[in-house]
């Protein structure tokens, strides 16, 4: 035992064998099939999430208006579209850890402890440095130049929120006046089953379950798609038969009701004329004279001599009577 404490090659030789053996272990363990596997599951969603960086490209089809769309919408689209899996399905797990860790943890509370904790050990160290060896602790770890936020960088993320703000604006009117009426009935529906859920479940469990329905769907339409597109397909063809033969019939009935009335109109016309003429050729029509109750001996009799002859007579006799005086 004193042999060996007192030999210090082979203590040297001990630690050196350990080494090596730590050394052959971790080889063994960085080369083995788990390692690797994790290095290529690791390749693979690095290569996916900059698939999905790239395709943050403007989509060539405008909207309705002629307006363009933003870089985002190609990006949710790529995202939601799950042709990189791992990345939509890390982007999910995300989203749903953000809801659990907003209800179930009081983020502003939990921030103002690790605030005043920071800065409680920052200022203990820089007294006690001080105090003890001269020269503060947190003066030591100062960095000689403050980091600051590079004008670039800063127009490049408000330009992104400008654009992700466009994007929900834009998204918003195209819904509203239905530039794709089946994204505007899916929003419908949806509105219309939350205004009921909303009474029933909480804000948090709402927003769990669309935020699922928002991944889920697409990824069981792309793969169950020809299923789908093909009682899609037989609905839609139902619906267009059924809407034909209610055509069809609603044109008969029009039709119908149609000459229904124009012989009904025809009978009236021809009734008023008759009407119209029967009272015009009638003598009930004509105006009837005064009805009076005198006779004719309520009248003097009219002479029956002839008057200028008389008037004649009268004027010789008045020349006469002259002669006759004289």
């Amino acid at each position: 035992m004193a042999d060996s404490a007192a030999d210090p090659t082979a203590n040297g030789s001990s630690v050196d064998g350990l080494k090596g053996n730590a050394q052959a272990a971790y080889n063994q363990i960085a080369s083995g099939p788990v390692a690797q596997n994790v290095k290529d599951q690791h390749a693979k969603t690095s290569a996916e999430f900059s698939n999905l960086a790239n395709s943050r490209q403007t989509p060539s089809q405008p909207a309705a208006t002629g307006q363009p769309l933003t870089h985002y919408h190609s990006f949710f689209s790529e995202l939601l579209s799950w042709n990189n899996p791992r990345a939509s399905a890390i982007a999910y797990a995300s989203v749903v850890s953000l809801i659990f860790v907003a209800r179930y943890l009081d983020v502003v509370r939990y921030t103002f402890k690790l605030t005043w904790m920071a800065l409680g050990v920052t200022v203990l160290a820089e007294i006690a440095g001080k105090t003890i060896l001269g020269n503060g602790l947190a003066t030591q770890l100062r960095p000689r130049k403050y980091y600051t936020v590079p004008r670039e960088t800063l127009d490049s993320l408000i330009g992104d929120v400008h654009e992700l703000i466009n994007f929900f604006v834009i998204e918003s009117q195209r819904i509203l006046f239905a530039e794709n009426v089946s994204a505007s009935t899916v929003a419908a529906i949806g509105a219309f089953l939350s205004y009921y859920l909303v009474k029933i479940v909480p804000y948090w469990g709402l927003a769990l379950v669309s935020t699922t329905l928002l991944f889920f769907v697409p990824l069981v339409y792309s793969t169950n798609q020809e299923l789908i597109d093909h009682h899609l397909k037989q609905a839609s063809d139902l619906v267009n038969s059924q809407t034909q033969q209610l055509r069809q019939v609603a044109s008969k009935h029009t039709s119908q009701a149609t000459e229904i009335t124009k012989q009904y109109m025809g009978d009236y016309t021809a009734k008023a004329q008759q009407m119209i003429r029967g009272r015009s050729a009638s003598p009930e029509a004509s105006p009837k004279p005064a009805q009076s109750h005198l006779k004719d001996s309520d009248f003097p009799k009219a002479p029956k001599v002839d008057l200028r002859g008389k008037e004649e007579d009268s004027e010789s006799e008045s020349e006469e009577e002259p002669l006759i005086a004289a």
